[in-house]
């Protein structure tokens, strides 16, 4: 039977009222129904059209602008609009601080259903632009397109690319000629990588027919002007590969870290292959504190290094350590956060499910000379029982950084009967953080509340909280 097609339907004079998931733009139809907006900032009042309808909620996109925002700013981005990573370039920063706090506060009470204290003011990032310390890019044969290139009619004949996915589509690629994340040499290594495949004909990726030899471009920078380059390609040639990574060496002879992967298979993932080291070391270093830790291809960090180092200061105030405490430091990744803690604790435990994250944390932890860490490789909810507890030790204070999905049921259930001092947890999503929260809050208060915003120019935002055990 035909997909029944969804009847588009024209509203006026529609005034934004909120920022939505996802950073859209909130306002309310004719017809008592929510919408969703693509592309406008609180404030605004456009006419919409709308292409999606569900029972409670319609999406849309504008059609006409009635009236701006005084939220509004100018993008500083040639390629926004068209790339989705910075959605929101167009609303000045301190609105988007303001609704970024505003989402985590919402999430908080509506979902988690929880009393909550005073809250201390988000933190704001430094660097507003130029921030990332780690790019990835992927290449293409047939590049997007934009409206402006297919509305002057002219033929197009190069159409290779080296950029990013458009949203939604996963073959498509968007030419990046400058991008606002990544400071120097990030733009010009991409650019001159580009180029000189194209000259000297390096066949780009064709996701559908999966083929063609460039495949991505990963690009890290640290906070100790060290640099890696790792360009993955998607079969073996000598002849083509070497010529490429020489003309980066003899281009960028300060690159600290030159690598390369062979990737046949069908997605562009890194963590099951090999990386080979063609020149220089197979790691970087960042450093926190008088803290190094060595960062290599496949390695987590927190891609903001200035504000990491915010967010950690947040999570070791609201540990508030003195010295004598046992920590738990769950899903503790290449153990940042364990060794940043330690000096004001007895002793740290880390616990992480990829085992090679725990070899970097250990690496590192021997690095800085912390001997009171511990880090073991696992599955939390089966890792984190009490046999696990009972060998090495009762913890005062847990501190728990798990991904986007929040807390297995399993391991809450864990935490509660373990009955630490204290809990800090820092999440990268509000909404499945306040769901951990009202499970935990059986026996904890939350008496701390602060948001940290990583990433300026998009809707993310991390959250610190602290729990206390009730008496």
């Amino acid at each position: 039977m035909a997909r029944r097609r969804n009847k588009r339907k024209s509203f006026e004079n529609i005034e934004v009222l909120d920022a939505g998931s996802k950073g859209k733009g909130i306002g309310r139809a004719d017809d008592g129904r929510v919408l969703i907006i693509d592309k406008v900032v609180p404030g605004d009042v456009v006419d919409v059209v709308t292409y999606k309808k569900r029972k409670a909620y319609y999406q849309a996109k504008p059609e006409k602008f009635v009236k701006l925002s005084d939220k509004r700013t100018e993008p500083v981005c040639q390629h926004f609009g068209n790339c989705g990573g910075c959605k929101w370039q167009n609303m000045a920063y301190e609105h988007q601080l303001f609704y970024k706090e505003k989402e985590v506060l919402e999430n908080l009470k509506r979902i988690g259903k929880i009393d909550l204290p005073e809250i201390t003011s988000i933190s704001g990032s430094e660097d507003i632009y130029f921030y990332r310390n780690k790019m990835e890019f992927s290449f293409s044969d047939s590049r997007w397109l934009t409206e402006k290139e297919i509305a002057s009619g002219e033929e197009i004949d190069d159409k290779n690319a080296l950029g990013f996915h458009i949203p939604g589509m996963w073959d498509k690629i968007l030419n990046i000629e400058k991008c606002h994340l990544q400071e120097d040499p990030s733009n010009s290594i991409r650019n001159k990588v580009r180029d000189f495949a194209s000259e000297n004909g390096l066949s780009f990726f064709n996701p559908r027919e999966q083929s063609g030899l460039m495949r991505t471009l990963m690009i890290r920078t640290s906070s100790t002007g060290e640099f890696m380059i790792l360009i993955q390609f998607f079969e073996e040639d000598k002849t083509k590969r070497e010529l490429l990574l020489d003309y980066i060496i003899s281009e960028f002879p300060k690159v600290t870290s030159l690598l390369y992967v062979i990737n046949e298979k069908g997605n562009d993932t890194i963590y099951d292959q090999n990386v080979i080291t063609y020149h220089g070391r197979d790691h970087i270093f960042e450093e926190m504190e008088g803290l190094k830790f060595k960062i290599n291809a496949k390695s987590f960090y927190q891609t903001n290094s200035k504000q990491a180092y915010e967010l950690y200061k947040i999570a070791r105030d609201f540990a508030d350590l003195k010295g004598d405490e046992l920590v738990y430091d769950l899903y503790t990744g290449t153990g940042t956060i364990a060794q940043f803690v330690a000096k004001k604790a007895k002793h740290v435990v880390g616990i992480e499910a990829v085992p090679e994250a725990i070899e970097d944390a250990k690496a590192n932890a021997k690095l800085n000379k912390i001997d009171n860490t511990s880090f073991f490789a696992g599955d939390m909810k089966k890792i984190l029982k009490p046999e696990f507890i009972a060998e090495h030790g009762q913890p005062d204070v847990i501190i728990t950084d798990p991904p986007r999905e929040g807390m297995h049921k399993d391991v809450v259930a864990q935490i509660l009967a373990v009955k630490p001092k204290r809990i800090v947890y820092v999440s990268c999503n509000s909404a499945t953080q306040a769901r951990d929260l009202s499970l935990l809050d059986v026996n904890y208060e939350v008496d701390k509340v602060q948001a940290v915003d990583m990433f300026p120019q998009t809707h993310h935002v991390e959250n610190v909280v602290r729990l206390t055990l009730r008496s």
